[in-house]
């Protein structure tokens, strides 16, 4: 069940906003809702980070989103060009937000190289997800966020 004391932050992609690589979103009635009832920061790292929408779909290669964070995997998007940079900005960006504002809990999208919180794709292209987190994830991870995604039970 997810906490909503406080202000929280989540991916606007979920609510509606047409932030997603493709130009369009994951829109979720259900965190739609939960926005409706809570302090919520809206946010979409890639965005953030500087990276246009649309923008060609990225992954994380060679690891997770903690490995991003420690310089020991990089995010590229399906051309093969070096994105870690705007991933990394925008997360930090994010987590500033997060550290002002005492945010405490966060929902986020699943699979997403920035927002996964169990899921992300392989690195390949090829649809096949693996265990991890994606970048913010982690980042807030760090800094003892609660995460969610779309997929937890909600209240």
């Amino acid at each position: 069940m997810i906490n909503i004391n406080g202000k929280i932050i989540v991916s606007a992609c979920l609510v509606g906003y047409n932030c997603k690589y493709n130009g369009g979103n994951n829109y979720h009635p259900a965190i739609a809702e939960l926005v409706k009832k809570g302090d919520v920061i809206l946010v979409c790292p890639e965005e953030m980070g500087g990276l246009p929408t649309p923008r060609p779909a990225c992954e994380i290669r060679g690891g997770n989103g903690n490995d991003v964070l420690d310089g020991n995997a990089r995010v590229v998007d399906i051309n093969g060009r070096d994105v870690t940079a705007e991933f990394t900005k925008g997360s930090q960006k994010i987590l500033e937000q997060a550290l002002n504002n005492e945010v405490k809990t966060a929902v986020l999208k699943e699979r997403s190289p920035s927002c996964g919180v169990n899921l992300i794709y392989d690195g390949t292209f090829k649809g096949i997800k693996k265990s991890g987190m994606g970048v913010l994830a982690a980042l807030l991870d760090r800094h003892g966020v609660k995460l969610y995604s779309e997929e937890d039970s909600l209240p």
